[in-house]
């Protein structure tokens, strides 16, 4: 076999720990199918070939016990996490010419399980914007239509998997930067429990708001590298063990949820008819096959507000120094949001924090009756590529970049872990995804649940692609 791309990455694992093939021969077929359809995309934007095969080739030195949990599986890391030795720019012109000394903490914990780094997946500046593009690598294109939006700020990630240039891949999630690449781009997403995966260290290691997680093409993929990603680590001070037995395990034994709950618009948030009917279609088929379903839903009223008054206050925060010293060099939108920050009053903090305090205390009691919670993954479907963020939903007018977020940040501020699992398609083709929500802490029970629903809708096996014009 030459066409390794078309593997699951688990199936590529089963076969390098076999020596069925050599990571030498995935880099290859990884790098001939980015020759081959990354100008249509541009997902992958930095490659590091030589890094890689040198990593594979002291991986191949050991024995194969020794060889880590991804035993030499080539994968893609976001344009927003150190690589030492490789180009890393965060999509900012400030950061153009930027190439770290040593590696993000995740980046070092996915090496030290096997996993070798092919190269940089594509960003927004900063992961500032649910629309992949920049001044530095340019624009993402959707595989589905390339004429539309990947999402972001993950879309590099999400679009390098749906064209099988990668097995896996890293993604970051604030309000929904796993999220909604995935659902426009029919891959999987998962937004773990903060402290979850350790990355880092920046300058906010007590966040909560923000992770890191894993992308793959299927869930089996995702608890696979879930299990090469998380765990404690001394420098990231909310970070905690991992459960005795791996993600991978859990998932694998498909437990079937006993009640879940559904809400296709929550807090009264706008949400495109065309993204309500395909979700509908998808839950009428778990319906169908067993799973015991029903609308409810936690009460979500101001939780949109008091997400953007907290992603503004840790921007104010993070973003300050490079405000002062290059504001002409970023973007529009990421000035907005600091100096959003920069006028809040330390009363409508404290009220955000308030509120989501008693949003987390309401999802624990949800979670006694519930299994899973279940929304649609994005408000709308993938939009024009030069669209830089929706105006509108429905005909009700969005002020702002981060409007549009609030479906998927109405999840990051219970701190559960959610996944975006794609559901099925449009009448024209546009992807989408729902958002299963588990509880607290929960990634290996979530996983198992979402198993179980990804067998039922039979999207899976769609992926890898080429481009579609």
């Amino acid at each position: 076999m030459t066409d390794f791309w078309r593997l699951s990455a688990l199936e590529a694992v089963t076969l390098l720990k076999k020596e069925k093939v050599s990571p030498l021969e995935l880099i290859d077929s990884a790098l001939g199918r980015i020759e081959k359809v990354g100008p249509r995309v541009n997902a992958m934007v930095t490659l590091c070939p030589e890094r890689a095969r040198d990593h594979a080739r002291r991986l191949m030195a050991r024995p194969l016990d020794q060889r880590g949990l991804l035993a030499g599986l080539p994968f893609g890391v976001k344009d927003l996490n150190d690589v030492a030795g490789v180009r890393t720019t965060y999509g900012s012109p400030i950061f153009a010419d930027n190439v770290p000394a040593k590696s993000d903490i995740m980046v070092e914990r996915i090496e030290e399980n096997g996993g070798i780094v092919l190269g940089m997946t594509n960003s927004p500046e900063f992961g500032a914007g649910a629309n992949t593009f920049n001044e530095v690598h340019g624009e993402t294109y959707n595989p589905w239509n390339t004429r539309l939006n990947a999402g972001g700020s993950s879309g590099g990630a999400a679009v390098a998997l749906a064209t099988g240039q990668v097995w896996l891949a890293t993604g970051s999630d604030l309000g929904g930067s796993l999220r909604t690449p995935a659902a426009f781009c029919s891959v999987v997403g998962l937004r773990p429990s903060p402290g979850r995966v350790p990355s880092g260290p920046g300058e906010l290691r007590f966040d909560t708001l923000a992770v890191d997680g894993p992308m793959a093409r299927n869930i089996t993929d995702t608890a696979l590298m879930l299990d090469a990603m998380a765990g404690w680590h001394i420098d990231i001070p909310i970070s905690y063990p991992v459960p005795a037995e791996s993600f991978l395990a859990t998932a694998q034994r498909r437990t079937r949820p006993q009640r879940i709950a559904f809400c296709l618009d929550p807090a009264g948030l706008p949400i495109e008819p065309g993204v309500k009917d395909v979700c509908r279609q998808a839950l009428d088929a778990l319906a169908k096959a067993g799973l015991p379903i029903e609308e409810a839903s936690p009460d979500f009223g101001g939780v949109g507000e008091a997400f953007q008054t907290l992603r503004a206050a840790d921007y104010a925060a993070t973003m300050r120094p490079l405000l002062n010293r290059h504001r002409d060099k970023l973007k529009a939108e990421v000035i907005w949001n600091a100096e959003k920050g920069l006028k809040l009053t330390g009363e409508e903090i404290g009220r955000a924090h308030i509120r989501r305090s008693r949003l987390y205390a309401d999802m624990v009691a949800f979670f006694k009756t519930y299994d899973l919670l279940v929304l649609p993954a994005a408000p709308i479907l993938p939009r024009d590529i030069k669209e830089r963020w929706p105006r509108e939903i429905n005909g009700e007018p969005l002020d702002n970049y981060v409007e549009w977020l609030k479906l998927a940040a109405l999840i990051t501020m219970t701190a559960c872990p959610v996944l975006s699992l794609p559901c099925g398609f449009a009448p024209d083709g546009r992807p989408m995804g729902l958002q299963l929500v588990g509880r607290p802490r929960g990634e290996g029970a979530l996983l198992s649940h979402a198993l179980v629903c990804e067998e039922i809708l039979g999207v899976r096996d769609l992926v890898p692609i080429d481009p579609k014009g």
